[in-house]
């Protein structure tokens, strides 16, 4: 499992897998959910008509197909922000 730091994705420490892992399964999805969409909004401003590109739209559309993984929620695949 991965989190977000500075805008880098990186492996949970053993503490926080444990940590995780005491947190019920069922609020998880939230909290993916609840990353997605800090990541959409982040994204928002490349989503006008006349800024967007293939690579930001697909970026975006893997954002929202995040809840559709086989391993959603517990193995998450974050897509890679767009240069």
């Amino acid at each position: 499992m991965k989190k977000l730091v500075d805008g880098e994705y990186i492996n949970l420490t053993q503490q926080e897998v444990e940590m995780v892992s005491a947190v019920e399964i069922s609020s998880l999805p939230d909290l993916v959910r609840s990353q997605r969409d800090s990541l959409l909004a982040q994204s928002d401003v490349y989503a006008l008509s006349d800024r967007i590109t293939v690579d930001w739209t697909t970026y975006r559309q893997a954002l929202r197909d995040i809840t559709g993984q086989a391993g959603f929620p517990t193995s998450v695949t974050w897509p890679t922000k767009p240069e």
